[in-house]
């Protein structure tokens, strides 16, 4: 199926391991032109030189920093138009879950976990909004997380950071949809890589964890990053022009009354 992406220009937060490594180079797979952003410089470069083995170095580009700081949304969104004159897509895959999981967590952890999980995202769709809209389209992805839905488990603070992502993605698509702007939210569910939380856990105690995933979930597994990465790709693409505003859950049949 042709996706339209081709030459199109995206940006992927979080983009040096996992779920967000995996949507670049689905993107980059399709045609577009990505440039990836994470905190980590070390991963990041790697995870952009196998894209450009893959893609070619004109068509790849990483920019180190954290999307909370004051400024890199902005500066992410300059290199890559200064690179290829224009924005079609951005996608914030950014975030943690790690933190206090207790009823109290206190002001402190709340405002820690909100400016990691809400924050970063708005950050990066504030800085684009402007450069898509004078392309006359173009599309937002957030992704959120099935915490953000219903009680998943996980810090509070957390849940509703990505809970929050959902209802911004809902409303920010009816104030952009005018100018042709797409905005849509993910949210995955327990998705498993090499070195991440839940592999950790997995391989700590398999006989705690695998049996209660196959309960858990209708399909009886772990999500991979290109589970979650096809679908985004998905809606970033010509062939999801007239989906915006939406939450599309990518969890295996795990939440129950959602999606």
């Amino acid at each position: 199926m042709e996706l339209g992406l081709t030459d199109r220009v995206a940006i992927v937060g979080g983009a040096s391991r996992g779920i967000g490594q995996a949507i670049a180079a689905g993107l980059a797979a399709e045609g577009a032109r990505v440039l990836l952003t994470g905190r980590d410089p070390g991963a990041l470069a790697a995870a952009g030189d196998a894209l450009v083995a893959d893609h070619g170095a004109d068509r790849i580009r990483t920019l180190a920093g954290d999307l909370a700081a004051e400024g890199h949304a902005a500066a992410v969104v300059a290199d890559a138009l200064q690179a290829w004159g224009r924005l079609d897509h951005v996608v914030a895959n950014v975030g943690s879950g790690a933190g206090d999981a207790s009823p109290t967590p206190g002001r402190a952890e709340w405002e820690r976990l909100l400016d990691a999980n809400l924050w970063p995202a708005v950050a990066l769709a504030e800085a684009a909004l402007p450069h898509l809209t004078t392309t006359g389209g173009g599309g937002i992805v957030l992704i959120s997380s099935i915490t953000g839905l219903e009680d998943a488990g996980g810090p509070l603070p957390y849940g509703a950071a990505k809970a929050a992502l959902v209802r911004y993605a809902g409303h920010l698509a009816r104030l952009t949809g005018p100018s042709g702007v797409r905005v849509n939210a993910v949210a995955p569910g327990n998705v498993r890589y090499p070195g991440n939380p839940w592999d950790r856990r997995v391989s700590e105690d398999p006989a705690r964890w695998e049996p209660q995933i196959r309960a858990d979930v209708a399909l009886g597994r772990f999500g991979t990053p290109e589970d979650v990465a096809a679908p985004v790709v998905f809606l970033c693409s010509d062939r999801a022009a007239f989906v915006t505003g939406t939450c599309l859950v990518v969890d295996g049949g795990q939440t129950r009354g959602t999606g």
